[in-house]
């Protein structure tokens, strides 16, 4: 595979930025593969994203930062220079439902996540058999109603010892804590059925059943204190109609689910989305 830095920038919209950052690369020999930007006038905000190929560079990231910083600082950026050499340590949760799972873990075998998976966390034993069967560890981690913060203390410790950079949601259904949605914000990634609040609780497909709804959907998005309110990723539908049954809902909406969620997944891995505010400008 290619060797590229990626640089991704928000900031003030003003003038000379494009120029100023792509002769900065320029001057340093580096050979731009792919680049976007984007103007939010409401917002007066500038977001850009630049593939650029390492070895046309000649220099290490820590040192391409350094040389990067007075611009940052003229433009007053946030900014990161990521190296796709050093992957992702993503950790997986999971609890019955484990279409989404089971899908990631194929496509992380057929190398379409660009990651390296340092463990599964669930609070069943369900899925231990096939998650250790991809050499990838298991933890199981119970969540009892009258004493959840022990349970999720040790998913703390588990996802600290992992040294995971980013956790994904496929289909836990327990609600994070505040701690650990401030610990990983814009690092936590969850998907759900956009029957949300409309279909809240139990058995949402069997309520859009009822309602005879023609569209059923799922969001993936960055996990927040507020309880499916982060800023959205990716989003997708598909249509039904008086002819479907409940069960064939579940399984369209499971099929959107898993789809939505690992492009999410995949474009987060590739440092294709930036967080402004509560809304996310993704460059895919």
């Amino acid at each position: 595979m290619s060797h590229y830095y990626r640089l991704v920038v928000s900031c003030p919209d003003r003038l000379g930025i494009v120029a100023r950052v792509s002769n900065f690369i320029a001057g340093h020999g580096g050979s731009i593969t792919e680049a976007s930007q984007h103007s939010d006038l409401e917002a007066g905000r500038f977001f850009m994203r630049y593939e650029i190929l390492a070895d046309s560079v000649g220099m290490p990231p820590e040192a391409l930062r350094e040389a990067f910083a007075p611009i940052a600082d003229e433009f007053e950026m946030t900014w990161a220079l990521t190296d796709t050499r050093q992957r992702r340590r993503v950790v997986l949760m999971v609890s019955r439902e484990t279409h989404c799972l089971v899908d990631l873990l194929y496509r992380w075998t057929a190398q379409e996540l660009d990651c390296d998976i340092a463990g599964v966390i669930s609070n069943h034993e369900d899925m231990r058999g096939l998650v250790e069967w991809h050499g990838i560890p298991y933890h199981h981690v119970p969540v009892k109603a009258d004493d959840k913060q022990a349970a999720f203390d040790e998913v703390q410790r588990l996802v600290d010892e992992a040294r995971a950079d980013c956790v994904v949601l496929a289909r836990y259904m327990q609600i994070m804590p505040t701690a650990l949605c401030q610990r990983f914000q814009g690092r936590m990634i969850n998907i759900h059925h956009s029957f949300l609040p409309s279909f809240a609780g139990a058995r949402p497909y069997h309520q859009a059943h009822q309602r005879g709804v023609k569209l059923i959907g799922a969001t993936c998005h960055y996990v927040t204190e507020e309880l499916d309110a982060g800023p959205i990723i990716e989003q997708d539908i598909h249509r039904v109609s008086h002819c479907h049954t409940p069960n064939d809902l579940v399984r369209f909406g499971r099929d959107v689910e898993k789809a939505v969620l690992a492009r999410g997944l995949r474009w987060h891995l590739e440092d294709r989305v930036l967080i402004h505010g509560n809304k996310t400008v993704v460059f895919a």
